[in-house]
Order: structure tokens, then sequence, then C-alpha cells
């Protein structure tokens, strides 16, 4: 176990940081974080950070350090998580990983692939040639441009299907050729990858409560600091859950009932696209719950 890297995941509110704690306290471990929200110092109550009270007992690294008004990517994430994977196993601890971005251990086991960027105008071109056509349609000129992607994601995805194209029509290489390339930091054999899996009307409870412990004065505060701010339209604020709704709430559009009520919706909405994320990409993971994380562990 000494020389493992533990991997946690799962869909929002399915109690990650509270495992995560668990086994950091049973087998000697630090904490990284892998949600690429909780990366922001302003964001706290939305993000459903960490106590600062369980941060204390257990150290805890890149929660809460970026500025909103900077930039900060997949890459940078990587970067400085390959340094404190490194740190954290000179003082002779576990490194444990948790959050609920997929990209970001999709880059830690696999590695980040280099893809040059493609033009937005070049992009967009591609999608209204996948809105035209309808995702059948577009998926077989997919694979008749590039064979190399066949068999390799559902045919019904469609985000993957289009950037499959995209790269195959800019670049001339096959998505799946620049992913070749691309060597990970760390052997597999070093990951133990755990993915919470709660059963779904346990989940949708939890996302209530979550929800009513978080939307209170502090994160109403919050949201009026972030406003204040001047963020820019494309930032990824926006994808927090909570920001729009209170936004709306502070603006007198809807009243804090309704925006409690649209919270839950969208983060329903989002606990499914993590899921579904899951069992198309985290096939190698092993599956647990809240009960059984001590058995698989020891095994």
């Amino acid at each position: 176990m000494s020389s493992k890297i533990i991997l946690i995941s799962g869909p929002t509110a399915s109690g990650k940081s509270d495992l995560a704690i668990k086994i950091a306290k049973k087998f000697n471990g630090e904490i990284i974080n892998a949600d690429s929200m909780q990366v922001y110092k302003e964001l706290s109550i939305l993000t459903a950070r960490p106590l600062k009270k369980n941060q204390k007992n257990i150290k805890h690294h890149l929660y809460g350090f970026i500025n909103l008004n900077k930039k900060f990517s997949t890459g940078h994430w990587l970067k400085r998580t390959i340094i404190k994977i490194k740190e954290i196993k000179r003082r002779k601890k576990i490194p444990i990983l948790v959050g609920g971005t997929g990209l970001y251990f999709q880059a830690l086991t696999q590695g980040l692939v280099k893809i040059p960027n493609i033009p937005i105008k070049f992009r967009n071109r591609i999608r209204l040639i996948q809105k035209k056509e309808g995702q059948k349609n577009f998926y077989k000129k997919l694979i008749k441009l590039d064979p190399k992607v066949k068999n390799k994601f559902d045919k019904n995805d469609v985000q993957r299907s289009i950037r499959a194209y995209e790269i195959k029509k800019y670049t001339s290489i096959s998505m799946y050729q620049w992913i070749t390339k691309t060597k990970p930091v760390f052997d597999q054999n070093s990951f133990l990858k755990l993915y919470l899996n709660i059963e779904r009307e346990n989940l949708l409870k939890r996302i209530e409560k979550r929800t009513f412990s978080i939307i209170n004065k502090q994160a109403i505060k919050e949201v009026k600091k972030i406003l204040k701010l001047k963020i820019k339209k494309n930032h990824s604020i926006l994808k927090v859950i909570g920001f729009n709704e209170l936004s709306r709430y502070l603006n007198n559009e809807i009243d804090l009932a309704e925006a409690k009520r649209l919270i839950i919706i969208k983060t329903r909405q989002y606990a499914k696209r993590q899921t579904t994320w899951a069992r198309s990409r985290m096939n190698d993971w092993t599956k647990i719950d809240q009960n059984s994380f001590s058995k698989i562990i020891k095994t």
C-alpha cells in the first residue's frame, strides 16, 4: 500500500472528500485536490470545499490557491500534481487524489495529449456539420475520414466524435495516433483507482441535503463578492452550480426557493454526466460503496 497512489472519484455529493479523509487517517496519507472548481480561492461554499478544520488534521494540497482572474488548465493542474505526489512520497506518505473532474484523472493516468490548438472558427464549423448531419451520419463521415477511431468509443458520443473529427481534419493525424504518442509519468501499477458508486436514490437524497446545507447566507455572500470581480462571460465560474441561480436571486429574478430547486436539478444533471463519463472512461476503476472501501484497500 505504501507504494500506491490512491485515486478517488465519483459523482458530486457522493461523499468522496469524507472517504479520502478516512483513508488518509488510516493509512498516513495526504490529500490532493482533483476538482477543477475547488482550485479557486473565491469558491469555497459553492464547491463544497473541505472544511478548514479537516485540512488541519490531514494535509490538503491544491485547494483554493488560484485567483478567479487567472487561467488554470488541466496542464497546469497536472504539472503541480506530479510535483506534489513526488513530495508526499518522499515523506513516506500516501498521495490520495480526490475529486470529480474526469479530465484531471485521465491526464494523470494516461498522460496529457499534446494536440496543437485548433482555431475556434474551425471547431465551430465542425460542430455545425455534426448538427446538420445528425450523429448517425456524422459518425459515418468520421469513420470514413479516420478509420482508426472505429470502436474506440460509443458511436453516440457526440463530443468525442466531434473532437476526433476536428483533430483528424485539422492535423491530418488520427486522435488515437496522438494518444499513443502520450506517455504518463507514473506506471499504471502505481495507482489504486476507487470509484464511489452510490445508489441513485441515496445520491439524490445526498444532493438535496447538500444543496440545503450550502445555500445559506455565506453562499450568497460568496456570490456577491464574485459578482464584484467583473469576471469574463466565458470564464469557467459560470459552470459552477449555484452561481447563476443565486445571481438571479440577488437580481430579484427568482426567489430563494426557486434558486434551490434549480440548483438541485442542475446538480442531478451534473451527477448523471459524471456517471456517464465514468461508465465509458473509468472501466478499470474499482467500484465501491462507503462501507466497503476498507475491504478493497486490504486486498
